[in-house]
């Protein structure tokens, strides 16, 4: 609440902290960094909320998933989840989604499948997501056609190959 409106505009990592989280661990960070796009970019939207609770003249320890309208109220996951299948519905046919398949309980085991496709490897996946097991993998989805189309071709080429003999055991 602090900083100042020219460096806020500057700033490229942020970290949050979750004080209640699935994972029963308390007080964890979690760090985003921009990513470039000027509409999905982690930065850009806590920017914005703190810059919603400055206009509004937030109580510094008031929750960034805070709003005012008359009077502060918190964004609970239920309405989060209202939004999103809101938005589903407006453009999620031509993405293939359903509203149904979206939850904001949906929103960590999708960012897991998208750093999948983009090959990331899963003990990063699972360092990000703060998953303590491989609990991370019931989540991901192996019939993703960003995973599967280039498997057959690679099948064809690496496929030719001989089995050695079995050795006699002494």
């Amino acid at each position: 609440m602090t900083c100042p409106a020219q460096e806020l505009a500057l700033v490229n990592f942020v970290a949050l902290e979750f004080t209640n989280q699935k994972n029963g661990v308390r007080g964890e960070l979690v760090g985003l960094g921009r990513s470039g796009h000027p509409a999905w970019c982690p930065v850009l939207a806590l920017i914005n909320r703190v810059k919603h609770l400055r206009i509004n003249r937030a109580p510094p320890t008031l929750p960034l998933y805070s709003y005012h309208q008359y009077h502060w109220q918190s964004i609970t996951t239920t309405t989060l989840t209202t939004h999103l299948r809101h938005t589903v519905t407006a453009i999620g046919a031509q993405f293939g989604v359903a509203p149904s398949d979206i939850s904001i309980r949906s929103l960590r085991s999708s960012g897991a499948m998208a750093l999948l496709c983009a090959k990331v490897d899963t003990d990063v996946i699972r360092l990000l997501g703060t998953w303590r097991s491989d609990e991370m993998l019931r989540y991901l989805h192996v019939q993703s056609f960003p995973l599967l189309a280039p498997l057959a071709p690679q099948m064809l080429r690496h496929g030719a190959f001989t089995l050695m003999p079995n050795l006699p055991m002494e």
